[in-house]
């Protein structure tokens, strides 16, 4: 777990002045232009914080709906409709989320969707204690001129873990391709890649908790007394699920990526099958003798540039949240 950091168009200034509005739409499919500006991206970051805090005081997932999707809007959905089951009177113990020190990581790119990451620093860590410092990465994206911003991916990293990014001669973030094939795996493969190496292994990423750990577990786990335990993992890129990279300044990619994975769990006759209450209260169907747990897994990993040796080339792991989002029993 390590690391941090188009091509910019002389644009014409009607269309630099249109992007300082934050209404970018001359020839939206065609210029590069950035996806925003650190003003907006400073708005929208502070209404998706208010929208966050409403829901989870409620926990009522109405309210911050329209500014999540993606990963971290099917985990954050499926929490809170989970926890306004088990908890119906809201939140006893909510602790308003804050973000600030906010850095601005904008992509100058062509068409759509674009996005922009912030950089931030939260309220989250344990005791503000230096050495447990970490930073909230909150990706946003936008699919077309008249839609709104939302949240598609949440990473929690230390700031030794942050890469350092590259930057165009406009100072913005340089987007990555889906196709890049310049990178050990391109973006657009991370995901399916990703639910390969779960089920078969392989070569692509480097060891670690997310990746050979994880496996090793399962293995573990398969098969308990009177319970077995079977996982098949799914790709999830498209769409509000597409992968969204950033450029290092090694030559490589900070990549942002997500995957679905289920885990049926099944008892032999007469051994009872007990799940935890935020599980039933996503449960369909009835609990006999197996119960499969559906989870939504984002993730953000380093990719090294093709170009390196191959000992160097694996894929590392930086950060991953996952949520359950479903569960059916029967």
């Amino acid at each position: 777990m390590s690391r941090r950091r188009g091509l910019a168009l002389s644009a014409a200034v009607s269309a630099l002045a249109l992007a300082a509005s934050g209404c970018v739409t001359v020839h939206g499919e065609r210029e590069v232009v950035p996806a925003t500006t650190k003003s907006e991206a400073a708005r929208v970051l502070a209404e998706f914080t208010d929208a966050y805090n409403a829901a989870d005081k409620a926990y009522d997932p109405e309210l911050s709906a329209d500014h999540v999707t993606g990963a971290l809007g099917e985990i954050n959905q499926a929490s809170l409709r989970a926890k306004g089951k088990t908890t119906p009177g809201g939140n006893p113990r909510h602790n308003p989320l804050e973000l600030d020190d906010a850095r601005f990581l904008i992509p100058a790119k062509a068409g759509w969707p674009r996005w922009f990451v912030a950089d931030t620093d939260s309220n989250r860590d344990v005791d503000d204690d230096p050495e447990q410092d970490t930073r909230w990465f909150v990706a946003f994206v936008k699919s077309g001129p008249d839609a709104r911003w939302e949240a598609a991916y949440l990473s929690i990293l230390t700031p030794d873990e942050i890469p350092e990014f590259a930057e165009d001669a406009e100072g913005h973030a340089k987007p990555v391709e889906a196709d890049a094939d310049d990178l050990a795996v391109a973006p657009a493969r991370l995901s399916e890649e990703y639910a390969d190496f779960l089920g078969r292994g392989g070569e692509s990423f480097a060891d670690g908790q997310h990746t050979s750990d994880w496996r090793a577990q399962r293995e573990t786990n398969a098969d308990r007394p009177g319970r077995t335990t079977q996982w098949v993992d799914q790709p999830l890129d498209k769409g509000d699920f597409a992968p969204l990279a950033l450029r290092t300044e090694d030559g490589g990619a900070m990549v942002l990526f997500t995957t679905r994975h289920f885990e049926k769990q099944t008892a032999a006759r007469g051994v009872p099958l007990t799940v935890r209450p935020e599980v039933r209260a996503l449960l369909k169907g009835e609990i006999k003798r197996s119960v499969t747990l559906e989870r939504v897994s984002n993730q953000v990993v380093t990719v090294p540039a093709r170009d390196q040796r191959d000992s160097e080339r694996r894929v590392a792991f930086l950060n991953r949240i996952e949520g359950l989002t479903g569960a059916a029993g029967q």
